[in-house]
């Protein structure tokens, strides 16, 4: 084989910037951790749009799809479309926030006024403060006062700048979340009304600058992950309201408190595959605690057969059979996820992981093919070299 000159010019640029990259690997990562932070809206605002893009492409398949060649309906669709998907969006967040907030705040108002009975429960009892009595004389008699009110003076007065300071920076903070937000929502506007614009000067781009057979297993990647991130959101939300709904109703039907708080809080939680309603059911189970004890019992031994039934009946059909990824992989692609970015990598371990299952599966059946012609070749051989013989050894 006859290396080039352009082949050995390109390893030895590729070498020398791997070079570059580890030994600088301090600078390299903070330049990309400002270029990312520099880039955030756009990646919010892509992640937005994709969100909607589900919901607005399900619109648009029911928007008067028998007058398709009607001039107001063509040009309607799409911001009517991406409207209606934005507004049921914003909808459902207010619904949750709004059955959710005012009960828990309720919850916690009760469990701070529970803890002065119990304060002046434990005065009462004359076996404490006798015990109090005698910790508090030694400990008072063994604190040096006057270097802990010099270390308190200290402390007040070079707490006043970093107050200032903790000030400015939550303000700024909060400044640049409201900017962050705006640019990501106008962003993702932008890539809605012209997503097929997008798609072919992106096509057009690659087609020019990657060779066809490249360009092809891209376009191959991209379509598999696209379709199971879609299908995975599809069935994650599909699954987490089929929880929540029927948390609220057993909930109802056990007679236990907060059952509408509870199950929008089980059924958003659950968004979190595998461990998302259980971290729920802790929180409600706290909520119900300051009503009763027993009913927060009940709660949880009804959530634990709602999880069984949910995880054995209700998951694999909705949400396994979307993604094609089997229990055990959904199992270690959550928790490796997690262990590596948190919620987050739980959210998007799942969908990573059922695309690259299914490219692995794709490409062991195309490779299977391609070796069993040849299996059958060879056996076809010998059978036929078994019959020589054979007939040989009959003359």
């Amino acid at each position: 084989m006859k290396l080039e000159w352009k082949t050995c010019f390109r390893a030895g640029v590729s070498l020398f910037l791997l070079y570059l990259c580890i030994t600088y690997w301090s600078v390299v990562g903070n330049l990309v951790s400002v270029a990312l932070g520099a880039a955030s809206p756009l990646i919010v605002g892509g992640v937005v749009a994709y969100l909607l893009n589900i919901l607005m492409g399900a619109y648009e398949k029911r928007y008067f799809p028998r007058n398709e060649k009607s001039k107001i309906v063509r040009y309607t669709r799409r911001p009517v479309c991406m409207i209606g998907a934005m507004v049921t969006l914003v909808t459902i967040v207010v619904l949750v926030i709004g059955l959710v907030l005012p009960q828990f705040i309720s919850c916690i108002r009760v469990l701070f006024a529970q803890i002065p009975p119990v304060i002046e429960a434990l005065l009462d009892n004359q076996m404490i403060m006798n015990l109090l009595q005698e910790n508090l004389e030694e400990t008072l008699s063994s604190i040096d006062w006057q270097n802990m009110l010099s270390k308190v003076l200290t402390y007040v007065t070079s707490g006043i700048g970093d107050v200032m300071g903790f000030t400015v920076s939550a303000v700024s903070g909060v400044f640049s979340s409201v900017v962050t937000f705006l640019l990501s929502i106008i962003f993702a506007i932008y890539l809605l009304l012209g997503k097929e614009r997008l798609c072919a000067q992106a096509l057009r781009v690659m087609n020019s600058y990657v060779k066809p057979a490249w360009c092809k297993k891209i376009s191959y990647v991209l379509a598999v992950c696209n379709d199971c991130f879609r299908n995975y959101i599809v069935g994650q939300c599909t699954e987490a309201v089929l929880l929540g709904t029927l948390c609220v109703i057993g909930m109802l039907i056990l007679q236990l408190p907060y059952a509408s708080m509870i199950g929008a809080l089980i059924g958003l939680t659950a968004l979190i595959p595998v461990a998302g309603a259980y971290i729920g059911a802790g929180v409600g189970a706290i909520m119900i605690l300051t009503v009763s004890p027993i009913k927060a019992v009940v709660f949880l031994i009804f959530i634990v057969i709602l999880q069984q039934l949910e995880g054995n009946l209700i998951y694999p059909r909705v949400v396994g059979s979307s993604v094609g990824l089997p229990g055990l992989w959904v199992l270690t692609a959550v928790t490796v996820g997690g262990g590596l970015s948190g919620v987050f990598g739980m959210l998007i371990g799942v969908p990573i992981t059922a695309a690259l299952y299914r490219i692995l599966r794709e490409d062991v059946k195309r490779r299977e093919r391609v070796q069993q012609p040849i299996e059958t070749e060879t056996v076809t051989n010998a059978s036929e070299e078994e019959s020589a013989e054979t007939r040989e050894e009959k003359k």
